[in-house]
């Protein structure tokens, strides 16, 4: 089942194209705020999809839920504090590994999430192959390859964001150590919002 929030959080490891991400789904018109008590940066914006309003929120660069510095710890908060929102975790398309653990975290915490995979275009240019469909599969919640620098894939993020899931975190790990129940295995849909049947 789609979410229905109004509150989209975008969540990711420093350096993955988050920030130009946002402006290219809230179109740079944003807000920037410094979180209460801090004098760490944070941005709103609005995103206006097939008649919806979306307040979107750009959290600071984390690389988890457990904060080891003053911006990590803004992100942790934000996220505590918007316990309706969608989470929009983007990663790195060169280097999608090293975002995972956040995603599980997110997953963990019970959110309806989806992932961009930004920097699609740079992960081609090094021939990186990402497939997103087992990724997708595995963890149960749409993927959406991206490149906030010429927009591919930005428009589909955007219509996307209404099918974010829920996962239940057994289910990717059981997924991810290649065991999949009867449906998933015959091709069925893993919950990610993508085969039109949610």
């Amino acid at each position: 089942m789609a979410d229905t929030s109004k509150t989209v959080l975008m969540m990711g490891n420093p350096n993955v194209g988050k920030s130009a991400l946002f402006n290219r789904l809230t179109g740079g018109d944003a807000v920037v705020s410094n979180y209460p008590g801090t004098t760490v940066d944070y941005t709103k914006g609005v995103l206006i999809e097939n008649g919806k309003e979306y307040e979107v929120i750009d959290a600071p660069g984390t690389y988890s839920l457990e904060a080891r510095d003053a911006a990590e710890g803004v992100a942790v908060r934000l996220i505590s504090e918007n316990s309706d929102a969608v989470v929009l975790v983007v990663l790195d398309a060169t280097r999608v590994e090293r975002g995972l653990y956040l995603v599980l975290e997110v997953i963990e915490r019970g959110y309806p999430v989806i992932i961009a995979l930004n920097m699609i275009d740079a992960a081609r240019d090094r021939q990186i192959v990402v497939d997103t469909h087992v990724l997708q599969k595995i963890l149960g919640v749409p993927v959406v390859p991206t490149s906030a620098v010429s927009g591919e894939g930005v428009r589909d993020l955007a219509e996307m964001i209404r099918k974010a899931q829920k996962a239940d975190i057994e289910a990717v790990r059981a997924r991810a150590d290649g065991r999949f129940d009867e449906s998933e295995q015959s091709g069925g849909c893993a919950g990610c919002g993508l085969c039109g049947g949610c």
